[in-house]
C-alpha cells in the first residue's frame, strides 16, 4: 500500500504531562528575591514584613534554642493523630455507604447535614464534652479529616465499574472479596485525592485550636508572636507549616506511586 501523499503528524506528545522541576524552582526563586528586594528597599517596614534572610536567621537560632523543634513535635503529635483516626473512620464510613444500601441510607443524610459546620466552631462544645488538653484538639482534626475520606471514598465505590464487580460474583467473591479486592483497588485514586485534602485541612485545624487553647504547638507560636509585634517569628511559624504542607503532599504522592502503580 502506497504511504498516505501527507502523513498525519503524531500528535500524542500534547497527551503528555510534562514535569518542569526547573520552572517550579524559578517561581520560588523569583519570589523570595522580590521579597528580599522589596524589605531591603524600605518599601515595606521591617515591623510588618521582614526580609527573608532575617526570617533564616531568626529561624536558625529557634532551632538553635530547641523552641521551633518543642513547638514543632507539639503540633505534629496532635495532626498524626487526628489525621490517622479521622482517615480510617472515614474510608469505613465510604465504603459503607458506597457499598450498603441500609448504610447509604442512614449514612449519607447524616454527612450533608453536618459537612458544612466549620470545624473550628465546635471545639468549645468539644471542650466542654473532652476536658482542656489534647483529646478535643485531635478530635477536631479527626472530624475534620473524616469528611473528605469520607465524601471521596464513597465517590470511589460508587464508580466503580459494574462490570468488574459482576465478575467478581462470577466467580464466586464474596462481598468482604468484592471490597477488598474490587472496590477498594478502584476507589484508591479518589482515596489519595481525599487523604490530600485532609492533610491539608489537619494544618489548618491544628491551628486554629492552637490559637484557641494551647500552650505549645506551631498555632501558639503564631499567635504569641503576633500578640508581642514578632513578625519574624510569626513568619518562621508559617514557613514551618507550608514546608510541612509540602512535605505531606510529596509524601503522599511518593506513597500513592508505590501502591497505585496501574496509574
Amino acid at each position: 500500500m502506497d504511504e498516505p501523499l501527507h502523513p498525519v503528524p503524531d500528535r500524542s506528545r500534547l497527551l503528555r504531562l510534562r514535569q518542569h522541576p526547573w520552572l517550579s524552582v524559578a517561581g520560588m526563586a523569583a519570589l523570595v528575591l522580590t521579597w528580599e528586594a522589596a524589605s531591603r528597599a524600605g518599601l515595606m517596614p521591617r515591623l510588618f514584613l521582614p526580609a527573608p534572610s532575617a526570617c533564616a536567621v531568626r529561624a536558625w537560632e529557634l532551632i538553635a534554642n530547641g523552641q521551633l523543634a518543642e513547638h514543632l513535635v507539639a503540633s505534629l503529635r496532635r495532626i498524626l493523630a487526628g489525621y490517622a483516626l479521622g482517615s480510617v473512620t472515614g474510608i469505613a464510613v465510604g465504603i459503607g455507604t458506597g457499598f450498603f444500601s441500609r448504610f447509604r441510607a442512614l449514612g449519607l443524610p447524616v454527612i450533608a447535614a453536618t459537612y458544612p459546620i466549620p470545624k473550628i466552631a465546635i471545639l468549645p462544645l468539644l471542650i466542654l464534652w473532652l476536658g482542656i488538653g489534647e483529646p478535643p484538639k485531635i478530635a477536631v482534626i479527626a472530624i475534620g479529616v473524616f469528611f473528605p475520606l469520607a465524601i471521596n471514598t464513597h465517590a470511589g465505590i460508587v464508580a466503580c465499574d459494574p462490570t468488574l464487580l459482576r465478575a467478581g460474583v462470577s466467580f464466586g467473591a464474596s462481598r468482604w472479596d468484592l471490597v477488598r479486592k474490587v472496590l477498594l483497588p478502584a476507589a484508591l485514586p479518589m482515596i489519595f485525592a481525599g487523604l490530600r485534602l485532609g492533610a491539608g485541612i489537619s494544618l489548618l485545624l491544628v491551628v486554629s485550636a492552637e490559637l484557641i487553647a494551647a500552650d505549645s504547638g506551631l498555632g501558639f507560636l503564631i499567635l504569641n508572636a503576633a500578640d508581642l509585634l514578632q513578625t519574624e517569628d510569626l513568619m518562621v511559624g508559617l514557613a514551618t507549616l507550608s514546608l510541612l504542607g509540602i512535605a505531606f503532599n510529596a509524601g503522599l504522592s511518593w506513597l500513592e506511586r508505590r501502591i497505585v502503580r496501574w496509574r
